[in-house]
């Protein structure tokens, strides 16, 4: 048994480390075998010279993360722990590479920063490619991070306008059942995209946006026979579309734009069995050099934590 103490500047900073939150300190411990004591400006770690040399390795990332401008959170915090605890084959990024990747952000509204590897390997993908296909279950994070890009480079002047498009296609009741005229049976299947926006972007400032057809929210069906040109281009639940549906959509593609596809391939809601769209793409594009995929999987759900034990259930139960 070794004890170890890492001393600080002040409370102040001790507290930001694990976001004040004394219940991750608490899963640290049950990790790592580790009893972590704190008072005022240091941290005290007793326990098996290895396991303590990892909790420390865990603070240093903590500290780096912190120290070169990162908001600490619950998310961030497990991400520094699963990273010296549970590291991939391929290695993981270090906390702060996540902190500081930072989009948006303004005096009232937070930046986005990716929680996770593959949600900075996403955003850098996005970045690099002409193409991008982030493919996962629900909660990844893969359209809002998409949204987040897309409003940088229509801010930052890169292109001229945002495109988001889904394909109206419903889980289990039909848009004919729905009351309203075509623009109010449409409009909860694209919510989820004027959330997003509207969480990013002052109302105003969107609104004005619309207007001026900057930013244009449409379904599917609307992009039929269109060249979009300095324009990004986002396809949201892209597992409903046909196989005739995704080669429209990826053969709109005009001068100076990006695209980016997400979907999740284990919830198809297409009737009579149709071919996913999605499916299909991913197995006949790999290996094109300017399109990326992103694979999320349960580790990178951002939601509540009980959504990512949700999701690796149904995966272990359907494989």
């Amino acid at each position: 048994m070794v004890t170890e103490t890492l001393e600080f500047e002040s409370p102040q900073f001790v507290q930001s480390l694990f976001a004040g939150e004394l219940s991750l300190l608490k899963s640290l411990e049950k990790d790592t075998g580790v009893k972590i004591v704190t008072r005022e400006g240091w941290l005290r770690l007793e326990g098996e010279a290895e396991a303590v040399a990892k909790a420390r390795q865990v603070f240093a990332q903590l500290e780096e993360a912190v120290r070169s401008g990162g908001e600490m959170s619950a998310q961030s915090f497990r991400y520094a722990v699963n990273a010296v605890l549970k590291p991939d084959g391929d290695g993981e990024e270090r906390l702060a590479e996540l902190t500081k990747y930072k989009l948006l952000g303004g005096a009232r509204k937070p930046g986005v920063s990716p929680k996770t590897r593959h949600q900075l390997h996403y955003l850098k993908a996005i970045e690099s490619h002409d193409v991008t296909f982030g493919v996962g279950p629900a909660g990844t994070g893969k359209t809002y991070l998409a949204m987040a890009a897309g409003i940088a480079a229509l801010k930052a002047k890169k292109v001229g306008r945002l495109v988001l498009t889904r394909p109206a296609v419903e889980a289990g009741e039909a848009l004919g059942f729905l009351p309203g005229d075509m623009n109010e049976k449409v409009l909860p299947y694209l919510r989820p995209l004027y959330d997003a926006l509207y969480d990013m972007v002052e109302p105003d400032e969107a609104e004005k946006w619309i207007e001026r057809g900057m930013i244009e929210i449409a379904p599917l069906a609307f992009m039929r026979g269109r060249t979009l040109s300095r324009a990004f281009i986002i396809l949201d639940e892209a597992q409903n579309t046909s196989r005739a549906q995704m080669l429209m959509f990826l053969t709109r593609l005009g001068e100076g734009s990006k695209c980016v596809v997400t979907g999740d391939p284990s919830q198809v809601d297409l009737r009579d069995g149709g071919s996913s769209g999605l499916r299909e793409a991913i197995g006949v594009l790999k290996g094109i050099d300017e399109i990326a995929f992103v694979q999320f999987d349960g580790a990178d759900v951002v939601r509540h934590p009980v959504v990512a034990r949700i999701v690796e259930a149904y995966d272990r139960a359907r494989k």
